[in-house]
């Protein structure tokens, strides 16, 4: 399907100084829409960064994003590894799932572990020794909430306020660098288990997708494919009545298991992410490991309040349109619902990593592109 519309990014040229290794431009990882702002990530990075949705000159819809804040993650949560002095020596997060409740911005790292990605210029035997190094990034095990102030003045992240006699305020899955109570739990998992232990882009355990409706959180899973079936972990964290910066899991499974599973047939692909329209789930379905492959958004009825674990078979799914996709370049990493009037929803809109330099304007901004629901008969 070709994107209806494009929309402009135009990032603060300072950003990219809080970007590690590569510009915050190029590596979008997440993408999600509150009112008259849009939100992304950058994947090496420990911070958000939100845009204001602007019209053009002519009054039309909402086509740009603009006036650019960042907002570190340090300054909100106590992530699993120190804060450096050093900005670029910060551990990355590699967030890659966002959404909001309407009280709290959710967000998740990947997860994973990692496999060192070696210079194809050096020689086999440096490659061959690159290949053997695996690391555990300790801001990675991350899943965690944050209040955002929403009225017509602005639209702001806060550590903690109180509303109506009720205090909102920041908390993540209890845990360090090495974990936290979701990886311990699946790591005895008969499905998962086996995968904990393996890097994300060799078909490890790796989160890429996150939805959330009502007290549940939807955790989408790049990888294990199981002989074509993805996985979606369902979870529910509540704030610990000792301490309220601390989430523990509600017993939700079956034997008081800390999470569901749902598998969902994508003939072999894996999940890159989730959003939630209604009361169904789109699935951003792409390729695990570390491929080229075709990308899809596919419709699961009824998936944001399954009753039990489920087994989402190929003809439960409906294939809302195809993505394209690049060689090396341009892979959908991010969808979100999107309100082209900043309140009905007509669009969903596409962040890229590695992003072509077709969609790079100028110095610090790039394209997104949006594709009409309303065509796609896919609208509720």
């Amino acid at each position: 399907m070709i994107p209806s519309k494009q929309i402009l990014i135009e990032f603060d040229p300072k950003a990219n100084n809080l970007s590690q290794k590569k510009e915050l431009r190029d590596g979008l990882s997440v993408v999600l829409q509150i009112n008259d702002t849009l939100w992304v990530a950058n994947d090496e990075t420990v911070g958000l960064e939100k845009l204001q949705l602007l019209r053009d000159e002519k009054g039309q819809p909402f086509i740009k994003a603009a006036r650019h804040k960042h907002y570190c993650l340090y300054d909100y949560l106590k992530l699993p590894v120190d804060k450096s002095k050093n900005p670029k020596d910060l551990e990355e997060i590699d967030i890659e799932g966002l959404a909001y409740d309407g009280d709290y911005l959710w967000l998740t790292g990947s997860h994973s572990l990692k496999r060192k990605n070696p210079d194809t210029t050096q020689n086999a035997k440096t490659i061959a020794k690159e290949l053997g190094e695996l690391s555990c990034d300790g801001n990675r095990y991350i899943l965690a909430r944050i209040p955002v102030v929403n009225n017509k003045k602005r639209i702001e992240l806060v550590k903690k306020y109180h509303r109506a006699s009720k205090c909102y305020h920041a908390a993540q899955l209890v845990g360090d660098k090495t974990g936290n109570e979701l990886i311990k739990a699946l790591r005895k998992d008969i499905h998962i288990g086996p995968f904990m232990e393996i890097p994300g882009k060799d078909n490890g355990f790796d989160i890429e997708g996150l939805a959330v409706y009502g007290k549940r959180i939807f955790l989408g899973l790049r990888g294990p494919v199981l002989r074509g079936w993805a996985v979606i972990l369902e979870i529910e964290p509540k704030a610990s009545s000792q301490k309220h910066s601390w989430l523990k899991l509600e017993p939700i499974g079956l034997k008081k298991k800390l999470y569901r599973k749902h598998f969902v047939y994508l003939d072999g692909l894996g999940i890159r992410d989730l959003c939630i329209q209604g009361d169904d789930m789109l699935i951003l379905a792409g390729p695990t490991m570390d491929l080229d492959g075709p990308v899809s958004v596919m419709r699961w009825k009824g998936g944001a309040s399954p009753k039990k674990p489920s087994v989402v078979t190929a003809q439960k799914l409906q294939k809302v349109f195809d993505i394209p996709f690049g060689y090396r370049k341009d892979h959908a990493e991010g969808i979100a619902l999107f309100a082209s009037d900043g309140f009905e929803v007509d669009s969903l809109i596409t962040i890229h990593d590695s992003a072509s330099k077709k969609r790079q304007i100028g110095e610090n901004s790039l394209l997104a592109d949006l594709f009409d629901l309303s065509v796609s008969g896919t609208t509720r």
